[in-house]
């Protein structure tokens, strides 16, 4: 019996036309990794030339030497870049098919760093960013094939606001009270929540754009997105002069996703019509990224350092 295409096409949760968003994702990591690089060494270099340790936050003199940094001003174009990939991403697929692809940067970042710094990937490093990468796979491809594009309303906005300023006034918190016993796996978690937030609130406020609900709740979520983005650079730029830039792109490219995912599933109802045993594999995949994560901030040779 010949195979008919039009019942292949209706099998799948996802419009054929969103899969478009996947191969811009994966070009948005591309520019991730490079950013992620050249951020990291001119946040080393300024760290190296001043007189304060800037792993316990960046201070005011440190923000402005980094714009005096060609390294950092090329890697902040990269990771510009990567943005609009992202959120062109966005504008085709449901936030937890495109979100988690950022784990093509760890492959690149991990091998790149490697390389400028001269630094050998143990094996456990190695199988450290194979779980990270092939949990995030895993779970891109149970998505892709159930997920679905939801509309969104005032209810689930405002959800994720409330949550979002929870979120900030602990983080808040936790910095100005405990900044120096953070690590770069800290900031690291907390630059990760925040840019899932991030990642979250720049769906919504496209999806209610081309639904056509542009109004003063729509105008808060992207006021929210651009603090969240801010305080995650900040936390950003501080991982970088407490760890090295594939275990902050390891945090990001996991931590990011799972929050974003997290809130497309519970609040937005992207799987809503997935089937039990695809929940149960999100679960699974998420779980074996976060070892991972976990296992590289752990037997990264630069953070015998």
């Amino acid at each position: 019996m010949p195979l008919n295409l039009s019942d292949v096409s209706e099998a799948l949760a996802l419009d054929p036309k969103q899969f478009i968003g996947i191969p811009i994702a994966l070009v948005g990591a591309i520019f991730l990794s490079l950013g992620a690089q050249f951020q990291s060494r001119g946040v080393n270099k300024v760290q190296a030339s001043s007189a304060k340790d800037a792993s316990r936050g960046l201070n005011g003199g440190q923000l402005m030497a980094l714009l005096a940094r060609p390294s950092w001003v090329f890697g902040t174009v990269m990771l510009g870049l990567a943005i609009v990939f992202q959120l062109t991403s966005l504008a085709f697929s449901p936030l937890i098919v495109v979100q988690p692809l950022g784990a093509v940067a760890l492959v690149m970042t991990a091998f790149l760093n490697a390389f400028v710094s001269k630094v050998h990937l143990g094996r456990r490093a190695v199988l450290s960013i194979v779980l990270c990468v092939g949990g995030v796979f895993l779970f891109v491809f149970l998505a892709a094939f159930t997920a679905r594009d939801q509309t969104i309303n005032n209810d689930q906005l405002l959800v994720i606001l409330i949550i979002l300023a929870v979120v900030i006034v602990v983080f808040s918190a936790l910095f100005g009270f405990l900044r120096a016993r953070f690590k770069a796996i800290g900031y690291i978690i907390a630059a990760g929540v925040l840019y899932g937030f991030v990642a979250t609130l720049a769906k919504v406020v496209i999806k209610r754009l081309q639904q056509g609900d542009f109004e003063w709740l729509t105008l808060t979520g992207l006021v929210g997105l651009l603090v969240a983005a801010a305080l995650g650079a900040y936390f950003v730029q501080t991982a970088y002069s407490s760890g090295p830039p594939d275990l902050v792109i390891a945090g990001l490219t996991v931590v990011d996703p799972l929050v974003a995912v997290a809130i497309g599933i519970l609040v937005l109802g992207e799987a809503s019509t997935a089937p039990l045993w695809a929940l149960f594999g999100y679960v699974i995949s998420g779980a074996i990224a976060i070892v991972g994560v976990f296992g590289l901030a752990r037997y990264h040779p630069q953070m015998a350092r």
